[in-house]
């Protein structure tokens, strides 16, 4: 008899453990992203897409508003250089189903982000030409400051990438 009763009260727990587990998400309405990883911390510099990483972000956004539909082909994934402090890349979130999104939504981004010029100061060799190789700058170091939008127009938190080590030769 005890032997059933424990195992009830087990079953019980176990129960009640997943039950918890399932509680929905309590995300703000406006996104929230977190930096994850780059695939490497290194590129070649080019213009041809000779080199690429992977960059890769989590988010949230509480009222699952957030990804494109076909209709809709504004990006939502904003890049900027911070050597120049100027948008560079841009992308869009794919869309996401609205059934079950009422709680929000959460996922983890991936980019295939390909590489791009070294920035020389203007008094060096090929200062008009950046994708040249300059001999007396061997590196320059990049560093993305990324962003989304929901499709309210609630812009997320902004992260930043690590360092990217651009290789100028």
């Amino acid at each position: 008899m005890n032997a059933s009763v424990s195992k009830i009260g087990l079953l019980l727990l176990l129960s009640l453990a997943g039950w918890q587990c399932l509680d929905s998400p309590n995300f703000p309405d406006t996104p929230v992203i977190k930096f994850i990883s780059l695939s490497k911390d290194s590129l070649n510099q080019g213009v041809f897409q000779e080199d690429s990483l992977i960059v890769k972000f989590s988010f949230t956004d509480g009222d699952g508003d957030i990804g494109r539909t076909d209709k809709d082909s504004t990006n939502d994934i904003f890049f900027i250089d911070l050597r120049t402090g100027t948008q560079d890349n841009t992308f869009g979130i794919p869309e996401i189903p609205q059934e079950g999104a009422g709680n929000g939504v959460e996922g983890v981004v991936k980019i295939v982000l390909f590489t791009t010029c070294c920035i020389y100061p203007k008094d060096s060799i090929n200062p008009a030409d950046p994708c040249r190789p300059n001999p007396n700058i061997p590196f320059d170091t990049l560093q993305y400051r990324i962003y989304i939008k929901d499709n309210a127009g609630h812009k997320s938190n902004e992260i930043l990438t690590a360092p990217i080590i651009l290789r100028c030769n």
